[in-house]
């Protein structure tokens, strides 16, 4: 089990990474046997790495560190800093997909909590990403569903379902080649530093 001071360390980590993640674009590489007809070319997911961030922090740091960091994430947007993707301030919550960024809180203690249960496998690690990946989705669509009937800012421009595609369902196939990068990650990790 994490200390208290192990579990700060990381929640101040994993808001490091997830405002840097929010920033950097998620890519991959064509395929290195094409390397020679093609040459080296890289491919947007149409993702960040924001999200990978949040489940990289309960994958190493645990339930408490992972909210913890979101918290400080989400608050710290929402007072001005420029940490979110279009900046900052509290007029976010009025936002639609505002949600998403809500679900990174219990996204990140969802994934901490299974994380720890077991040791750690990568089965196990991804397991616990792809949870946390989905309570982001199912807090994002509820956030959208509650929008679409206050009639938020950010509703008149498209339909519910076509909020949920742009914001869910286009993004999942990128976050889960991030959710793939994550579990290695944690899983080499934890093993180095044998917890």
């Amino acid at each position: 089990m994490l200390t208290t001071s192990n579990q700060l360390l990381w929640s101040m980590i994993g808001l490091l990474l997830t405002m840097g993640g929010t920033f950097l674009e998620a890519h991959i590489t064509t395929l290195p046997w094409s390397w020679g007809e093609q040459g080296l070319h890289s491919l947007s997911l149409g993702v960040t790495f924001q999200i990978g961030g949040v489940l990289l922090v309960g994958c190493l740091g645990g339930k408490n560190a992972g909210a913890l960091s979101q918290i400080a994430y989400i608050v710290m947007g929402l007072t001005l800093l420029p940490v979110f993707a279009d900046g900052g301030g509290i007029g976010y919550i009025k936002l639609s997909q505002f949600g998403y960024l809500l679900g990174f809180i219990p996204g990140a203690w969802i994934c901490g909590l299974i994380a720890f249960k077991a040791k750690p496998k990568l089965e196990t690690l991804a397991f616990s990403c792809v949870c946390g990946l989905l309570s982001v989705h199912l807090c994002g669509i509820s956030y959208l569903v509650i929008s679409y009937i206050l009639q938020l800012k950010g509703t008149e421009t498209m339909s519910l379902m076509q909020a949920i595609e742009r914001y869910s369902w286009f993004a999942i196939p990128g976050q889960l080649s991030v959710v793939c990068v994550v579990t290695l990650i944690a899983y080499i990790l934890r093993h180095l530093m044998f917890y």
